[in-house]
This record gives C-alpha cells, structure tokens and sequence, in this order.
C-alpha cells in the first residue's frame, strides 16, 4: 500500500474517532481504543493489548490505536522524493 493511501486511511481513522471522542470520554477515559474502518472495534486497559489484539484481527494495518483522553495526534509529516528528471 502507498504512503499516500496509508495516510488517507488514517486521517479517516482520526477523524471517526474526533466524532466518537465525547461519548469515550465519558465512557472509557484512560483506556485504550483501536479504531478500523472508522468504527470502534476495542477497548483496552494496556496498549501492549489494543496492539496485539489489532495486530491479530487487522495484520499491519492501517488501523488507529489510542488512549482515550489524550490530546490529539498529528500524522508525521513524510516527503515523497520521484527519481528522474
């Protein structure tokens, strides 16, 4: 998968998560989540489980982990470098 998709899927991830984030506020403030096909698909106590447990159901990804309450992430900035004249 390119770069670009990867990104597009994850900005999709973050945004289903923006529109979820009140509700596990409320709900699972400090827990971990993991966000695919911008639905909620887990929660969790540890980050070591949301990952295995992603890792298990969605191989590499692209998928989003993140705890509940945290401020928000960014993407990381990436370059795309074309070989050629």
């Amino acid at each position: 998968m390119r770069k670009e998709d990867v990104m597009a899927l994850l900005s999709k991830e973050m945004a289903a998560y923006d529109r979820m984030r009140d509700e596990l506020e409320m709900d699972y403030c400090g827990k971990w989540v993991i966000v695919h096909d911008e639905e909620l698909v887990g929660t969790y106590d540890e980050s070591e489980d949301a990952a295995y447990d992603a890792l298990q159901k969605f191989g590499r990804g692209p998928y989003l982990i993140k705890q509940v309450g945290e401020p928000p992430i960014a993407p990381p900035p990436f370059h795309i470098v074309q070989a050629g004249p």
